[in-house]
């Protein structure tokens, strides 16, 4: 039986440990902070649990469905109303039809550009590219920077909190990418993907899935199977040194005057790239350098419990998205309790609305407290919906310094090169948001795949 030791306890990590856990080996998952989650948490506000971190999951991608079922949970989905874009000082149905704001058609949005801008997308321009872009020059040249500002920025800004003309097109949006590689309009491309095949297909499936209890609860579920199958699960744990043994690799952890010296047969670490970078400084400088350019953008939820007798601005929407050219204080509001109907259940006197605020490269807006920043959100809703916004009986802030990491262009080629460098020190791999992408289901297949890859490594001796 030999030992394997996971850095950080984010949904990557966690995701690797239960993996692990399913061999006879020992698995000892070590997590600096003082909780297990990561980007998953759950706060208590007038009352409720909710989530002040990733509220939902991608459920077209098999992953996090597939851990839902190892853990006996089963998801709970959106209700079925629409999200608006709040652009030029009014709220404006979300166009329908489009693959991360570029259209089918272009006369879908005729509602948030000019006739100007419209008729710009509608002349569109073949791109071919045979490297990577950003996805907002290759959006620009195509169809216009409008349907770039517009459009694709909130829509990137909700998932990255990036900016689209420096984001990486073969990451962010790889279909259009591999579209205009191989010469295809991409109207074109999103109109393949959009159109049904056939009239009597059975409605698409939810493309989002959450928990009743709130995304935050994951965690909890997992590390109690985790337990159950024998896992050793620590926090308050910084790792800050790994080393090479006469067979493995050790692992210190804790203060300098004080440490502790584990040792393992196999390593994943699955922190974030920065972390990442200084603990293979010393053994694989060249994954360390390029981890350690990969940039990360800072970000806060603000999230507001309002009388439900007073908040029927907030009924028949799920909330809107925010164009960062309009120069607005926030960049989305989600209204969670018309969003998502077990919250609606769980809280019946109360209404949750929460905003984000934050985008690479603004970390001086989160520089304000706690108090200023729940006011620019409570400005910023009346702003867009009128003085009918109610007194909120309770806000909570919730800050992420440095949660979402950027993929530049050129991304897909610096992993090659770290996972290259990885690959030469046995025994141990990588994981996270920093390599395949940020959102929960590829967290868990990262999580997963570099569990196997140890695993393998170990059965071969």
């Amino acid at each position: 039986m030999a030992r394997i030791v996971i850095v950080g306890a984010g949904i990557s990590g966690l995701a690797a440990a239960l993996e692990a856990s399913a061999s006879q080996h020992e698995v000892v998952l070590l997590e600096g902070s003082p909780q297990v989650g990561g980007k998953l948490r759950l706060a208590t506000i007038a009352g409720q649990q909710v989530d002040v971190g990733a509220e939902s999951m991608l459920a077209r991608r098999p992953e996090a469905l597939d851990l839902l079922a190892d853990l006996d949970v089963q998801p709970v989905h959106p209700a079925a109303v629409s999200a608006s874009l709040w652009t030029g000082g009014a709220l404006q149905p979300m166009p329908r039809g489009t693959v991360m704001g570029v259209p089918a058609d272009p006369a879908a949005l005729r509602q948030v550009l000019t006739e100007a801008e419209v008729e710009r997308a509608h002349d569109e321009r073949k791109v071919v590219v045979a490297e990577d872009v950003s996805i907002g020059d290759l959006v620009e040249e195509a169809v216009g920077p409008a349907v770039v500002d517009r459009l694709v920025e909130p829509l990137l800004g909700g998932v990255y909190a990036g900016h689209a003309r420096r984001l990486s097109a073969a990451v962010t949006v790889p279909a259009l990418f591999a579209a205009a590689q191989r010469g295809e309009l991409l109207t074109e491309a999103v109109r393949r993907s959009t159109v049904r095949t056939a009239p009597t297909e059975a409605p698409a499936e939810p493309v989002f899935a959450g928990l009743r209890g709130g995304v935050g609860s994951l965690p909890g579920h997992v590390v109690r199977l985790l337990v159950d199958r024998g896992v050793t699960v620590r926090t308050g744990a910084t790792v800050r040194e790994l080393s090479r043994a006469s067979a493995g690799w050790t692992v210190t952890i804790g203060e300098t005057r004080s440490p502790e010296v584990i040792g393992a047969d196999a390593v994943v670490l699955a922190t974030p790239a920065r972390a990442t970078a200084r603990l293979l400084a010393s053994l694989a400088p060249v994954a360390a350098a390029g981890l350690g350019d990969i940039d990360y953008a800072s970000m806060a939820i603000v999230t507001y419990a309002f009388k439900r007798s007073e908040s029927s601005v907030f009924a028949g929407s799920s909330g809107f998205l925010v164009p960062p050219a309009d120069g607005r204080g926030i960049k989305a509001s989600t209204f969670s309790s018309t969003k998502w109907p077990w919250l609606a259940e769980a809280a019946p006197a109360l209404t949750f609305v929460r905003v984000s605020i934050g985008r690479q490269g603004e970390e001086a807006d989160l520089q304000r407290s706690d108090a200023e920043l729940a006011a620019t959100g409570m400005r910023e809703l009346r702003a867009a919906l009128g003085a009918v916004v109610p007194r909120p009986v309770a806000a909570q802030v919730q800050r992420w310094g440095g949660a979402l990491p950027q993929y530049a262009v050129g991304h897909l080629d610096r992993i090659a090169v770290v996972r290259a460098a990885v690959a030469e020190l046995p025994g141990v791999e990588v994981a996270g948001a920093a390599y395949d992408g940020v959102g929960i289901p590829a967290c868990i297949g990262s999580g997963r795949a570099a569990a196997e890859r140890v695993l393998t490594r170990l059965a071969a001796g």
